[in-house]
């Protein structure tokens, strides 16, 4: 969606410098530019795409998630999943795959210790291969 917005501008600015008259020349020998007032408002609108897109690049810092399962078994992974969904509904899930393997991680903790609350519960659903890892996660902007 970005690169779309960005070559919609990119092709507005094109046309509207078309659009600009050159350069006039007065009679005392100087140029004078007569610009487009729309080419401001392309550049405000530039301004506010990349003040959004320097926002959304702050949306994510270190933290920790828990590591559910690893396997080259895809529908394990799913089923796995989906039982997060049911008995967690307020983790978010996440499917990774890493050649050969499919790993679902689960949390956006930014301290260990939140982790550690969930670590238990899930450790008795799935019976092993369950760890708090360290990963980069979501965060809600302000809370870095």
């Amino acid at each position: 969606m970005n690169n779309t917005v960005l070559k919609s501008v990119a092709s507005l600015a094109l046309f509207f410098s078309c659009g600009i008259q050159s350069f006039a020349q007065t009679d005392s020998g100087g140029i004078v530019v007569h610009k487009d007032p729309r080419v401001d408002m392309l550049v405000s609108k530039q301004i506010e795409i990349n003040e959004f897109t320097v926002r959304n690049g702050r949306r994510s810092g270190p933290g920790f998630r828990i590591l559910v399962v690893s396997s080259n078994d895809r529908n394990k992974v799913m089923t796995a999943k989906t039982r997060i969904y049911h008995e967690f509904p307020e983790l978010k899930a996440y499917t990774l795959y890493q050649a050969p393997f499919f790993r679902l991680k689960v949390g956006n903790f930014k301290e260990r210790s939140e982790a550690e609350t969930y670590l238990r519960p899930i450790q008795k659903i799935f019976k092993s291969g369950v760890y708090i890892v360290p990963d980069v996660i979501e965060v809600k902007p302000g809370e870095l």
